[in-house]
């Protein structure tokens, strides 16, 4: 009674969907026009509207009228409906007419999922692969630094996913134990990964490794999801090794500061298995291959004696004829190979070259941890060092401990290191403090040279600190290592222009029109105008043949001039010092008569004695105002030019005597502290004054000295000033300048720095 009741279900089901008419729901016959279609689905949708129409069915015919018109008004679904009945043109076509009636219950059941709601249950063992957005940055992509990854993106009612879910699953089952990384997203779930992805489509296929996406283009076939993730690791991970190169490859260890791995076996192809754990552990060791059916290869097999039934691997260090250890078996497991490498991936006395491999040999002390102690010889280059250098690593092979580590530095490379330890050439014992650099530290006495003597008293010494860890008695703040490693400026920028290009020929190639816009906007734009800018100058007449335009008249300055350059007064400074310029017979005429029109060039005076602490002091009072373009800072030494000052100020009192205005008083006879703003566009300039600003500060002396009017000769505080209170109220002064609220005293003429000329006027 169960299964006639269940298939009594589907089949009502099934009959539901093959009577479903989208043109019957619309009202409109088969012939109906596209302008009829729409018409009447408004007219519909306005009337069913759940919103409007209270009706408990409102919701359900709503759905209907939106799922017909989403049919009839695409033309290659209508068509595909009046042909076959179906509703989706996702799905295969021109079965035969005898198969109708199950291709109706077929299609209606499966593709119409919109419609009938079906839930799809999800596989189960594909939830322990799902990423989400906040897991994939902070684990995948890191980790695709250190292996590749495979995703798949899939969403639900995703049918072309399901035809692909066999081969997926084959390939996982392969690559996933090599040690491939998995990954699925799910396109609805997490909209935000997949557009960070680039991937809009489902089911789409991506591989990921250092950061770097690629898409999957071509046929979903178990050997090409294989080739693609080899095609994902960067090229020469692993060297091909003859009789001819194997020594060179061996003795290159002190350059690449690596141990060297040999991998004899039968097969002429590298293993991906091996090129993925060189290319995990490819910053530490360096990996080569050997082909053992190679007649170029027989002196190898003889030397070590290598068994060729079953693929053997050696590890190399500091010494090139004997292996430090050997692995051999048939089948080699990724477990294996990578325990085999990680026990040995430091040479046994390796040259700290950055800062990374300084952390990972010697560590920060913990207190939860056994002590561990770095033994650091410090060395040269050259060839005079090398058996010094020999005799450590000898001495570091026959006292390996698991609380010392062994290394070494070249003294030229790393400075600010040396200096810290305060030597140049001895061997230092050190135990990391912190993560901030500090160590505590001791030289051994006597230096080093390689000597049984120097080897005696370095054991010694190394008994002494496990016995006393006090013994340590130094302590010093190391700075971070220099990186000797990393490339030089123009091949991190080549490697990268290279990957870019490959990228954008990647997207043309297969047509990813949606994330090559940007790029493709770009271009277009800079094309347009550079044509329009061509067209623009071939069609315009030549400049020669122009008329040119009287220069307009300077007008006098204005409110809103002067509003103009007070704003300009609050741009922050470019640079965090003044750029003070001396007044000279080579400078004059450029900083002053020939100065740009608008341009003010704000001159202190100052004498031989003063210099100094004035010029600290005006830089302090204008550094403010040096953002301003217009701005021009210079001083005078009153010394050199003693008669420029006199000269200035008699031909503003002869002008004012000309014009009728009186002047009575009496110049001072010293200058130093005066500050002018000379316009030399316009012949005019404003004056400071130096100011006492002591106990009384409604002394009338400093008030009226801004505005550049002269306090009496006879006043007791004008003649008192000390040097460092002269340019106090200098920086009002400044504001009031910028203000446009100065008074401006006019000049004929700006005197000549030359002290005869002065003197004869």
């Amino acid at each position: 009674y169960e299964v006639n009741s269940k298939s009594l279900s589907l089949m009502t089901v099934a009959q539901t969907a093959s009577d479903y008419d989208p043109y019957k729901t619309l009202g409109v016959g088969r012939g109906a026009s596209q302008a009829e279609i729409k018409r009447a689905y408004k007219n519909l949708a306005r009337e069913w509207h759940p919103d409007k129409n209270k009706d408990p069915k409102a919701e359900d015919t709503f759905i209907k009228i939106s799922k017909s018109y989403e049919i009839l008004s695409n033309e290659e679904r209508r068509s595909n409906f009046d042909r076959y009945g179906q509703m989706d043109e996702s799905q295969p076509f021109g079965q035969s007419q005898h198969h109708h009636g199950f291709r109706s219950f077929h299609n209606s059941f499966y593709f119409d999922e919109s419609f009938f709601h079906f839930p799809r249950s999800r596989d189960f063992a594909d939830s322990k692969y799902l990423l989400h957005h906040a897991h994939f940055n902070s684990d995948v992509l890191p980790d695709s630094h250190k292996r590749p990854y495979l995703i798949k993106v899939t969403s639900e009612w995703c049918f072309a996913c399901i035809h692909i879910e066999p081969v997926w699953k084959e390939t996982v089952k392969e690559l996933e134990p090599l040690g491939v990384g998995i990954g699925i997203v799910d396109l609805g779930f997490e909209r935000r990964l997949a557009n960070q992805l680039g991937a809009h489509r489902a089911p789409s296929i991506i591989g990921l490794v250092n950061g770097r996406v690629t898409f999957f283009h071509q046929a979903v076939v178990r050997e090409h999801l294989r080739q693609f993730v080899e095609d994902l690791l960067p090229h020469k991970l692993v060297e091909r090794i003859t009789d001819d190169n194997y020594l060179s490859y061996l003795d290159n260890w002190h350059v690449e500061n690596k141990p060297s791995v040999l991998l004899f076996d039968q097969v002429p192809i590298v293993p991906l298995l091996y090129k993925l754990t060189a290319f995990a552990f490819r910053d530490y060791v360096r990996f080569g291959q050997v082909d053992q059916g190679d007649k170029h290869c027989t002196r190898l097999l003889r030397q070590f004696n290598i068994n060729t039934y079953a693929p053997t691997m050696l590890l190399f260090k500091e010494d090139t004829e004997k292996p430090v250890d050997i692995i051999q078996a048939r089948g080699l497991k990724k477990q294996i190979m990578d325990e085999f490498v990680s026990n040995n991936k430091f040479l046994q006395v390796p040259r700290l070259v950055n800062q990374r491999l300084f952390d990972e040999l010697c560590p920060v002390k913990q207190f939860h941890r056994r002590r561990k102690y770095c033994v650091l010889l410090i060395t040269g280059e050259d060839q005079a060092f090398l058996p010094g250098n020999k005799a450590f690593v000898d001495f570091a092979s026959a006292n390996r401990k698991e609380v010392l580590r062994f290394a070494y530095v070249y003294q030229r490379q790393q400075q600010p290191l040396c200096q810290a330890l305060r030597h140049n050439q001895a061997v230092v014992i050190l135990e990391r403090r912190s993560q901030a650099g500090k160590v505590l530290y001791r030289s051994v006495s006597g230096g080093w040279n390689g000597s049984e003597e120097d080897k005696y008293r370095l054991h010694e010494q190394l008994e002494l600190l496990q016995k006393d860890p006090t013994y340590l008695s130094s302590d010093a703040t190391l700075p971070e290592l220099n990186n000797e490693m990393a490339p030089i400026f123009i091949i991190q920028w080549m490697n990268a222009a290279y990957e870019y290009i490959l990228q954008i020929y990647d997207d043309l190639l297969y047509s990813n029109w949606r994330e090559m816009m940007p790029i493709l906007s770009l271009i277009f734009s800079a094309l347009f105008i550079l044509f329009g800018t061509v067209i623009i100058q071939a069609f315009s007449e030549p400049g020669e043949n122009k008329p040119r335009q009287p220069k307009p008249k300077e007008q006098p300055q204005t409110e809103d001039d002067a509003s103009s350059r007070a704003s300009n007064a609050s741009r922050p400074p470019k640079k965090d010092f003044v750029e003070v310029t001396e007044l000279t017979d080579i400078t004059y005429t450029s900083n002053l008569v020939k100065l740009r029109p608008g341009h003010i060039n704000v001159v202190l005076v100052l004498t031989n004695a003063s210099k100094n602490a004035l010029l600290r002091k005006y830089a302090k009072e204008v550094f403010s105002f040096s953002g301003t373009q217009t701005l021009h800072f210079s001083f005078l030494n009153a010394d050199k030019h003693c008669y420029w000052m006199p000269s200035l100020l008699r031909s503003v009192s002869d002008a004012a005597e000309s014009e009728g205005q009186s002047d009575d008083e009496e110049e001072p006879s010293d200058y130093a502290g005066h500050v002018l703003a000379l316009n030399g566009h316009k012949k005019y300039f404003c004056l400071f004054r130096p100011v006492f600003t002591g106990d009384d500060p409604n002394d009338s002396s400093s008030e009226t000295s801004e505005d550049g009017a002269r306090p009496k000769r006879g006043s007791s505080r004008a003649t008192s000033i000390e040097v460092h209170h002269k340019l106090d109220r200098l920086g009002l002064w400044m504001e009031r300048l910028m203000e446009g609220t100065l008074p401006r005293l006019q000049v004929p003429a700006w005197p000549s720095l030359d002290e005869t000329a002065n003197r004869d006027s």
